[in-house]
């Protein structure tokens, strides 16, 4: 069914519900027409929603794609997904939107880390959904930004490429890859004084964004630079892998997913490789140090990220762990799924304070967001979208080390930081477009 057949249906329904005097608003303070009335369309029912029976005027439907079964994300996928869902628990619990329920459940799909299933399964929900609570993954999303756009469905995003800031209808959090990497190099350049970078990297946004901040610090600090692109699969290692060990650079920004740098930083210190490896965000997950290219990753590894990993000592942090209890084991999909709710669960608040519950009503409230309180998982000054993205782009990053004794593998050698290259780059249009 085409865009436009959808909504030339969504009309003729709407009409249809208006015409009988129930419309889909028509619930406490709901779209029905009175002085109080908030304005919905899509995604908002009167009636409550499951499970929430103390909350009374009705349910605000958010959906999900995620890699959940079988792509290279998984394992940060599920945990992810299982966070978002207990976060917007919390909410519910907590009177939720103004009363208004949040249901992230209802409607979840599989994207199989795969464009065209995304488009697919996402064609499925958005005629049922206000949002997407979660959209996994840089080349997936966009597969369907347009859409998006078109239709002023506000989305999180499961993923950091600089693009989702030049994007109104992206709700992102954190750092995105060109900046993390670029804080990565500053980091190896103050630590241990690399003369050579070689990006390894999946293509599509989600590598190339991570590779083109990595040219510009490497650049920057008069170092030798090589990107090598690599596909997703455990068999389809053996170019980055011929790569590394013939070039020798004495730094690695890796940007793949965890089971292929397993095989990359494995096979690598196998055949003599003694350089050192920073891996960006959606690279890392706790098994690795239970595989056997765990002693390679103990010696030849660090990880960056938008935020500190599962254990941090922050209110937000200890709320997550709380909600999550006790039988859960850290995973810092855990913690990313906690961490990007925040705005949309603000953005949904100054929604309903605006009276204004529909598509573009959110959408509304998302650009007059200059500020989100991430309950300190992120700096005060996070979740401006308001402005430019120069001006709102968050730049801090962390640097983690292997750790056994850490329920997510890792743990902090350098908090929070922001180093020259990215303090002073001018982030005026994505990245890997420069």
């Amino acid at each position: 069914m085409t865009s436009r057949t959808t909504q030339l249906l969504a009309g003729l329904s709407a009409l249809a519900l208006i015409a009988t005097g129930c419309g889909r608003g028509d619930s406490g303070g709901g779209g029905g027409g009175g002085e109080g009335a908030v304005k919905t369309d899509v995604g908002v029912t009167a009636e409550p929603c499951k499970d929430t029976p103390n909350l009374t005027k009705g349910c605000i439907f958010l959906g999900t794609i995620s890699d959940l079964t079988s792509g290279p994300f998984k394992a940060l996928a599920v945990p992810i997904t299982e966070a978002q869902k207990k976060f917007w628990e919390r909410v519910n619990k907590a009177g939720g939107i103004d009363g208004y329920g949040v249901d992230v459940t209802t409607y979840v799909r599989d994207n199989k880390y795969n464009p065209e299933t995304h488009n697919q399964v996402y064609q499925e929900i958005k005629s049922k959904v206000l949002g997407l609570a979660q959209t996994l993954g840089s080349p997936t999303t966009a597969a369907i930004i347009g859409d998006l756009g078109d239709n002023n469905i506000v989305s999180v995003p499961a993923s950091w490429t600089s693009a989702w800031a030049f994007e109104d209808v992206i709700l992102e959090s954190g750092t995105n890859y060109c900046l993390e990497s670029m804080n990565a190099i500053d980091y190896a350049v103050e630590q241990f004084k690399p003369k050579s970078v070689m990006a390894v990297h999946y293509p599509g946004d989600y590598g190339e964004d991570a590779a083109a901040g990595a040219k510009v610090a490497a650049e920057k600090n008069g170092l030798t630079f090589e990107a090598v692109e690599t596909a997703s699969g455990q068999d389809n290692q053996a170019g980055a892998i011929n790569a590394v060990n013939s070039k020798k650079p004495d730094l690695v920004i890796l940007t793949t997913g965890p089971t292929d740098a397993a095989v990359i930083v494995g096979q690598t210190a196998a055949r003599g490789f003694t350089g050192k490896y920073i891996g960006t965000s959606p690279t890392w997950n706790p098994g690795l140090l239970k595989s056997p290219a765990g002693p390679a990753f103990k010696a030849l590894y660090l990880q960056s990220g938008p935020w500190e990993t599962f254990t941090a000592d922050t209110p937000g942090h200890k709320n997550m762990r709380d909600t999550l209890g006790t039988g859960v084991t850290g995973n810092d999909g855990y913690t990313a799924g906690w961490v990007w709710s925040y705005p949309l669960q603000a953005a949904l608040k100054k929604a309903v304070a605006n009276k204004d519950l529909s598509r573009e009503g959110l959408l509304k409230a998302v650009k007059q967001l200059d500020k989100v309180d991430y309950e300190g998982m992120l700096p005060a000054s996070a979740g401006n979208f308001t402005g430019d993205a120069n001006a709102g782009v968050v730049r801090e990053t962390m640097i983690a080390k292997p750790d056994d004794a850490s329920p997510t593998g890792v743990s902090t050698v350098k908090p929070f930081f922001v180093g020259p290259t990215a303090k002073d780059y001018k982030f005026d249009k994505p990245c890997f477009q420069s």
